[in-house]
């Protein structure tokens, strides 16, 4: 795991790492598709769940690339909140270019 998160994590147990080695091929794209939609959506961002609906891909698929994103520095949280699929509250996914100042109120949508 010392290459992530430029490579697919794992828990180091076979599983998970036979699931890392497996989606590694594909991480680059999906993490290009994941950065694009969330590029497009502006400051207004998108959740997990809004990032996997928009993409049409699993959140046991997409997740890990928000976090591998976060950790390049790629996407950062908004400070706003929405509701997830349970009902929860969920960070929402921006590009830097669009961080609120420290002052900015923005709504949380």
């Amino acid at each position: 795991m010392d290459d992530y998160p430029d490579e697919p994590g794992h828990r180091g147990v076979d599983t998970s790492i036979e699931a890392a080695d497996a989606i590694a091929p594909k991480c680059g794209r999906l993490q290009r598709m994941a950065l694009a939609a969330i590029t497009q959506a502006g400051w207004v961002g998108l959740t997990t769940d809004e990032l996997t609906h928009r993409l049409g891909l699993e959140r046991y698929t997409i997740q890990p690339r928000t976090s591998e994103l976060r950790l390049m520095g790629k996407i950062i949280d908004s400070r706003q909140r929405r509701k997830n699929r349970t009902g929860k509250k969920a960070i929402v996914w921006i590009v830097p270019e669009y961080r609120p100042a420290a002052n900015d109120a923005r709504p949380s949508l």
